[in-house]
């Protein structure tokens, strides 16, 4: 990854610019600029881009500094600030200006008769003028460059061309108005844009700024960058743990809720790992390092939330697209305005040139192209808070339109551990015999079955098999006492010459027998979720219309889940190409604008989350592959949080679609108005600026999603 600081750098709209250009370099994979550190992140295939990207920088701001820095010198984002410590901070660089701004447009206001009173009216025009430069400076400059560069006309080139042909027609309250209200509006939508990223902003508070080393018996603070792997680090309580690692000594509780958004403490004790970004709430702890801090949950769950809101949706790349082509239709239109009805004798040049400034003004797409990454990045950020990463505004737009949701079971709809439910014994044997028979076979196997039947006995009881041999995928053969001994499924037992053997529906069946006897039965179920009953009601409310297992499990284990959770259909026995197959078979059958969301657990699930139209990885805290492969991670465990992305998701676009409706129908029925020389320039600065700063309060509701 390459990181520049551009020094000086304010204008959205000239981010969005420099964004997009370097996203055309070949070799570039993604690119952000954080506004509040001023640092721009570029993820490439390795190259050198210095050079290319200081010659994009100048050409679109020449102002602006462009430093190359190294990770280890970013500065730590602040904690989320208030809209008003905001406004204060920007009026100390800005507000000045646009004040001294508008009290000599007031003063010009109120004297105006005075003024004109002037020889030639100099009085008039240097006061008004005076208030229009300090304004409208920043626009005026930044339209000069977009000539300089040869650039398309933007809502800086509308501003300048109605207010200076508005100057020329003797229009000087209109265009001083104009600018001082643009300029103002700017100011505010900035405030409220960094109000909303606030919600990133908090969570990347959560990165760590130094770690206590213990190197040669004494304690060394370092940046956590310098940590080596096996390195022993000490956190006292209060204090932020700066890396992954395995608990050496010390108990405590931890605080996870800066990763998973979960404000229940957990239990920390030797041995237990722990995750940078998590804070120690009591005893202080020895901690050995497992990952280097680029490596680590906190630093892949940073470089994934920044780099989020540069995955563009389709409708944002719609609106750019759009935004491009519109302004010069606009200006177009307008010329056709000024010129047209004149000619047939519809009225004066002046009068029409003055209903065509109008136009421009009004038609300016500042609420379009503003408020709806805004609405993304607020949606973005609003799910980072709860513990749910979405990778970018696409996949936003994708949730939106999810109808079927699969799920893996073992360890996404079941906990993963496999315990002994039931045992169930033959007339005359005792359920601890018929268990310490199955154990003694079982201790040595690494299989998790076998080892929750070993875990479910007293060691002391189990005895030493003879000639044990292992069947794959039917269990286990071995000599107790000179007793043969089986231990596995129905068809070891089958081949062995025992008929009419039968499963029971529920987990899986561990069958035991000794010599020509049939003993007995043992059941080993997976944890079914505590919440995956209350989760998939809430799915079903969200909008869902089908609900699919994609499991390797048997035929039995996978119905008695499906069943117990409420799932309508299963499909058992899939190896991980499988599960890709049946996801590509139910893609086929769905509509263009009808998604499937795949929710999976970990490695073996990676090619599923590949594959489907959204993939969700639960408990992606500490799995690598999860957190690469999935569209969207939940750092714990909770399935409900799924309900809670798809709700965000559609609430988002909601916003969104509202923000779109609200700018192209205010400025319809107000370029209406303003053709039939009913709206001034006055209403025009209200449809313009006031309908725009109205959009990005509307987006900055996505932060608040529930």
């Amino acid at each position: 990854m390459l990181l520049y600081r551009l020094q000086d750098l304010h204008c959205q709209g000239c981010a969005s610019l420099i964004e997009a250009e370097i996203m055309t370099i070949s070799g570039v994979i993604g690119v952000k600029f954080d506004f509040d550190t001023k640092i721009l992140r570029i993820e490439n295939d390795g190259s050198n881009l210095d050079q290319k990207v200081e010659d994009i920088v100048s050409r679109i701001e020449p102002s602006v500094t462009v430093t190359s820095i190294d990770e280890k010198n970013i500065p730590s984002p602040s904690v989320a600030t208030s809209g008003w410590f905001l406004l204060l901070e920007r009026f100390e660089k800005e507000g000045k200006r646009l004040g001294a701004a508008a009290f000599i447009f007031t003063i010009s206001l109120i004297f105006r008769k005075r003024l004109a009173a002037t020889p030639y009216g100099i009085g008039e025009y240097a006061f008004f003028l005076t208030a229009y430069f300090l304004s409208g400076s920043e626009v005026l400059l930044n339209t000069l460059r977009n000539l300089k560069n040869r650039r398309g006309l933007d809502e800086f080139s509308l501003m300048s061309i109605a207010t200076i042909a508005a100057i020329s027609i003797g229009e000087l309250p209109e265009a001083v108005a104009v600018m001082l209200f643009y300029s103002t509006g700017e100011l505010l939508q900035e405030i409220s844009a960094s109000k909303s990223r606030n919600s990133i902003r908090s969570l990347l508070a959560a990165r760590p700024q130094y770690a206590q080393v213990l190197r040669k018996g004494a304690e060394i603070k370092v940046k956590p960058e310098n940590v080596h792997i096996n390195e022993l680090i000490f956190v006292r309580p209060g204090e932020k743990i700066p890396l992954d690692g395995i608990i050496e000594s010390g108990i405590s509780q931890i605080d996870q809720s800066p990763l998973t958004g979960e404000p229940v403490p957990i239990r920390a004790e030797p041995g237990k790992k722990v995750y940078g970004g998590s804070i120690n709430l009591r005893g202080a702890l020895t901690i050995r390092v497992s990952s280097l801090f680029e490596e680590t949950t906190i630093a892949r769950v940073l470089e994934m939330v920044e780099f989020a809101v540069a995955r563009k949706s389709p409708t944002e790349r719609f609106i750019t697209t759009f935004a491009k082509y519109y302004t010069p239709a606009v200006v177009l239109g307008a010329l056709a305005v000024a010129a047209i009805p004149p000619l047939f004798g519809a009225g004066t040049f002046t009068n029409w040139a003055y209903r065509a400034l109008v136009l421009l003004v009004i038609s300016c797409p500042c609420a379009l192209v503003i408020s709806i990454p805004l609405g993304y990045f607020g949606g973005i950020g609003a799910a980072s808070r709860r513990g749910i990463l979405i990778k970018g505004g696409n996949i936003l737009d994708a949730l939106s339109s999810a109808k079927i949701i699969a799920f893996d079971k073992t360890g996404t709809l079941t906990e993963g551990v496999f315990k002994v439910t039931d045992i169930v014994p033959q007339q005359g044997v005792s359920e601890d015999e018929l268990i310490s028979l199955a154990a003694s076979l079982e201790k040595e196997s690494n299989h998790p079955i076998a080892r929750s039947i070993a875990d479910a006995t007293d060691v002391n009881t189990l005895q030493t098999p003879e000639g044990l041999e292992e069947m794959a995928g039917k269990g286990l053969r071995g000599f107790i006492k000179g007793q043969p001994i089986l231990v596995g499924n129905s068809k070891l037992l089958a081949e062995s010459g025992f008929k009419n053997i039968k499963d029971p529906e529920q987990g899986t069946v561990v069958h035991v027998a000794q010599g020509h006897r049939y003993l007995g039965y043992i059941t080993v179920s997976d944890i079914i979720r505590s919440d995956a009953m209350h989760a998939m009601q809430a799915l079903r409310e969200s909008g869902l219309s089908q609900f699919i297992v994609l499991t390797g499990d048997t035929d039995s284990g996978a119905k008695w889940v499906a069943q117990k959770v409420g799932v309508d259909k299963y499909i058992a026995n899939l190896l991980p190409q499988g599960k890709v197959l049946e996801l590509n078979k139910i893609k086929a059958q769905l509509g263009s604008r009808e998604k499937i969301v795949f929710v999976g657990d970990g490695l073996n699930d990676a090619p599923a989350l590949a594959t489907a139209d959204i993939g969700i990885a639960m408990g992606g805290l500490g799995s690598e592959a999860s957190i690469e492969t999935a569209d969207v991670v939940i750092l714990d465990d909770a399935l409900s949080k799924i309900a809670d992305a798809l709700l965000l998701a559609r609430r988002t676009r909601k916003i969104v679609w509202q923000n779109i409706i609200l700018a192209l129908a205010t400025k319809a029925f107000f370029i209406a108005l303003g053709i039939a020389g009913i709206a001034g320039m006055w209403e025009a600065v209200f449809a313009d600026v006031g309908i725009a700063l109205l959009a990005v309060l509307n987006s900055t509701r996505t932060i608040h999603c529930k």
